[in-house]
């Protein structure tokens, strides 16, 4: 880990660019001509990813129980995402939370300043996510922290603007956590496994959790910037909380990319790579990225669940057969996660390029 502990240049906030007024992005942050945002788009407006309600999940209604699994299931194997509407989170609890960051945002910058991270684990106020020199940059600040396990959960790197902003984080993360665990039994038990097969393959309570804390500045030249490059997460389940008035996700569906449009306090949930690698790609992490907006910044919230750094993770014994072997070695999550940290969002590189020959 010692190449990564400070950035190979110096750090820009692209929140200082926008303020600026500047009509012309910095080259830095043009993307090549395919990888922009006008190639392969769809704003569809009857192409969404699955909304599904959960709120007959734990009722007396095993047609309905029955249901609602069996959604999720499609959506887990024909969209890796989809949205939980009546999931069990306060919605006054999830509009504090996004509004206490984008107060955090609009703090002056020395105060900002003051929690600038590293490379070496992230934590704090960044602006870029791979350390690769002269790479082409996406145009977004960040934040991001760690929740479990509590070895790491340092309070001190929270901020403290606005005044409940630690308060609010700490009963946010709870809450997630539940959701996440309440849906890990649910693709567990939609594999064919024991409700708890996934979660144990995580390191059972000792499961890893973060946030990032997307911050998405006006772009004067939206059609040539990305806020956050293709990639498909690395770590377990994500939950996003995503802006209230502004959409920017894209979901990489038949080669095209759709824009999700987000339910009101809806979370939107997505595969990431290792539960394809346990699920030996039943379940598929799917490709995703942001555009950016010329008339309104944007603030999204992502909750990574993810296993104990250190356990091997590997295809379940339960889903292989003669006829479907292992795709994947055997990889800790912290060997994994390396990967990203030196190269930022690669697409669908890193897990790809794990796949054994066949």
């Amino acid at each position: 880990m010692n190449k990564l502990l400070d950035w190979p240049e110096p750090i820009v906030r692209v929140q200082s660019l926008s303020d600026s007024g500047t009509p012309l992005i910095p080259e830095r942050y043009v993307k090549p001509p395919l990888e922009r945002p006008s190639i392969n788009s769809t704003a569809s407006m009857d192409v969404n990813i699955p909304v599904i309600d959960l709120v007959g999940l734990y009722g007396d209604d095993h047609a309905l129980r029955a249901a609602i699994l069996d959604q999720i299931s499609i959506a887990c194997r024909e969209w890796g995402f989809f949205q939980v509407i009546n999931h069990g989170v306060s919605p006054q609890l999830m509009d504090r939370a996004r509004e206490a960051w984008r107060q955090f945002f609009h703090s002056p910058m020395e105060v900002k300043q003051a929690y600038a991270n590293t490379p070496k684990t992230y934590e704090g106020y960044g602006s870029r996510l791979g350390v690769e020199k002269g790479a082409i940059l996406d145009w977004s600040d960040y934040y991001f922290l760690h929740y479990l396990p509590s070895t790491l959960k340092d309070c001190s790197k929270w901020p403290t603007i606005p005044a409940d902003c630690r308060e609010v984080l700490d009963e946010y993360g709870k809450q997630l956590v539940k959701l996440c665990g309440r849906l890990m039994k649910i693709l567990s038990i939609n594999l064919g496994l024991g409700e708890e097969r996934l979660q144990n393959a995580f390191g059972g309570e000792n499961i890893g959790a973060c946030l990032r804390v997307n911050f998405y500045p006006k772009c004067p030249q939206p059609d040539l910037a990305l806020g956050l490059s293709s990639h498909s997460d690395p770590g377990g389940i994500t939950l996003l909380l995503p802006d209230n008035h502004v959409p920017g996700l894209q979901v990489r569906k038949d080669e095209n990319w759709i824009t999700v449009k987000p339910a009101p306090h809806a979370f939107i949930v997505n595969i990431g790579d290792q539960i394809q690698v346990l699920s030996n790609a039943t379940y598929k992490s799917v490709e995703h990225r942001v555009i950016v907006n010329s008339s309104k910044e944007r603030v999204s919230l992502a909750f990574f669940y993810n296993p104990k750094s250190d356990i091997p993770i590997e295809p379940l014994k339960e889903l292989l057969a003669p006829d479907r072997p292992p795709l994947y070695p055997a990889m800790t999550f912290d060997e994994y996660r390396l990967f990203i940290r030196m190269r930022g969002p690669s697409g669908k590189s890193q897990v790809e390029s794990l796949k054994s020959p066949r």
